[in-house]
């Protein structure tokens, strides 16, 4: 009676004492950490305070183009990062399942036979005492153990697995973004390629003829045999041009076709013409990235997971509180009385409370800040990084607009300067043929950079619609 009242009053003051000390918060809450970068000013030279962003458009609206939208799709399908940014999230679902299943009880079911022999010695029999010394005991029973989360160690590390899961599936999000707009830039790329490719097989067939109208001037006495060298030359210049063409445009076709993941092959498409660039380039406002943009949100979530864990770090310097063992069933020395009145049960329970730990969990609890900081800072690095690409991302396309006035002009000028100098070789001596080598010249080298131009305004489009964190929102 005395040790069962000393037994329970023990107790009480253990879970007492227990409460009181859980009363004193060891975990804390998360929130938003604060950044030493100003949020406000990550877009450069753009101030704005409507919300309103492109990175709200579905991706099928901002490439109206049906082959583009078709090439997206079969990558969004087949991609073999995608596929793998699928299973990182299951396998974090799995890991949030087992620590979920860690805040409750274990139950085994535990069915048992002893067999059992004892020595006379060990039982310092008489001699004349004759007893069985061989025992045979059947059980059949269950057992459980359970730890208590006094402190919020399991639950914290719950929280930071979910957060785990969290960043899965926000890094899956990332990969689809950036996945939409590497198909994208590859095939305007293409788009390019193919027109510039179109203006050398132009141009080459113009300077064929040229090379014929040079022999006829030579044959009228109006040129000499410089210049007829200087237009084949001229034409060759620009035929040797075309293998390096068809070679970039292979291997993009071949890029493109990793980013759908399948076999090197053609890909069908339309023409440069007959891209429209999008102009209506909305960013909305900083703070938004931090909703947006998954790579932000992953970073984010990295450093919630890492908070958490600094969590469970504080928890090991308090003491432990677990139901070590309970076990219960039946119990028999006879297999036929198993069923008969052999109910048994035994609970074990403790209270662990490091005293020393050769500084494991200082060292534990260091790392564990440590490594929050570094979340911290990639998480602020993250958010520069967005701010970085976008502004690149909106001068690009403000250059590149810029440009498309005065390439029109320039291209216009070439040509009639092409024109004309042709026109004063034959019917004039005030010129020569480097005159009008020089202006067929310049007259390929802006095309191409006039295709160029047009290139950069749609990549420009298709970063700025990533940057604002674009492409995964259905």
């Amino acid at each position: 009676m005395i040790r069962s009242f000393l037994n329970r009053n023990l107790l009480i003051i253990v879970l007492g004492t227990v409460v009181v000390m859980a009363s004193c918060k060891v975990t804390q809450p998360y929130e938003q950490p604060a950044l030493s970068s100003n949020k406000e000013h990550l877009f450069r030279d753009v101030i704005t305070t409507d919300t309103t962003t492109m990175a709200d458009i579905p991706w099928k609206e901002l490439f109206p183009d049906m082959r583009l939208q078709a090439l997206i799709e079969e990558g969004l399908t087949h991609n073999l990062d995608l596929k793998n940014a699928l299973e990182q999230i299951y396998q974090a679902r799995a890991v949030l399942e087992q620590s979920r299943a860690a805040l409750l009880p274990t139950l085994n079911f535990a069915p048992a036979v002893t067999r059992t022999k004892t020595s006379r010695a060990a039982l310092n029999l008489p001699p004349n005492l004759d007893i069985n010394l061989k025992t045979t005991t059947y059980q059949l029973g269950v057992s459980s153990s359970w730890e208590l989360d006094v402190w919020g160690k399991l639950g914290s590390a719950k929280r930071a697995v979910q957060a785990s899961l969290w960043q899965s599936e926000a890094t899956k999000r990332a990969v689809q973004t950036q996945l939409i707009a590497d198909i994208a830039n590859t095939y305007y790329e293409l788009l390019a390629m193919d027109k510039q490719l179109a203006i050398t097989l132009e141009t080459i067939e113009n300077r064929k003829q040229s090379v014929a109208t040079m022999k006829a001037l030579k044959a009228s006495a109006v040129v000499n045999g410089a210049a007829v060298v200087q237009s084949e030359a001229n034409l060759y210049a620009a035929e040797v041009s075309v293998p390096d063409l068809k070679r970039a445009i292979r291997e993009t076709e071949n890029a493109l076709c990793m980013l759908l993941g399948k076999e090197p092959g053609p890909v069908p498409r339309a023409s440069l013409e007959d891209q429209a660039v999008y102009t209506d380039l909305k960013t909305g406002i900083p703070a938004q990235l931090l909703h947006n943009r998954p790579d932000v949100q992953a970073a984010e979530l990295a450093f919630r997971y890492a908070f958490e864990n600094t969590n469970v770090a504080r928890t090991y310097f308090y003491p432990s509180l677990a139901i070590t063992s309970a076990t219960a069933g039946l119990s028999s020395l006879a297999l036929s009385n198993l069923f008969k009145q052999s109910l048994f049960y035994t609970v074990a329970g403790g209270l662990t409370q490091p005293i020393l730990d050769r500084g494991v969990n200082k060292s534990r609890l260091k790392t564990a800040q440590s490594q929050q900081q570094i979340a911290l800072n990639n998480f602020e690095q993250r958010l520069l990084t967005a701010g970085r690409e976008l502004s690149n991302a909106l001068y690009a396309y403000e250059t590149a607009s810029e440009k498309e006035a005065s390439r029109e002009k320039q291209i216009e000028a070439l040509e009639k300067a092409v024109s004309f100098t042709k026109q004063l070789l034959q019917y004039s001596s005030a010129t020569n043929y480097t005159d009008v080598l020089t202006s067929e010249q310049g007259l390929l080298s802006a095309q191409l950079a006039g295709v160029n131009d047009k290139l950069q305004q749609l990549q420009a489009v298709v970063n700025l619609y990533r940057a604002l964190g674009g492409g995964w929102k259905e």
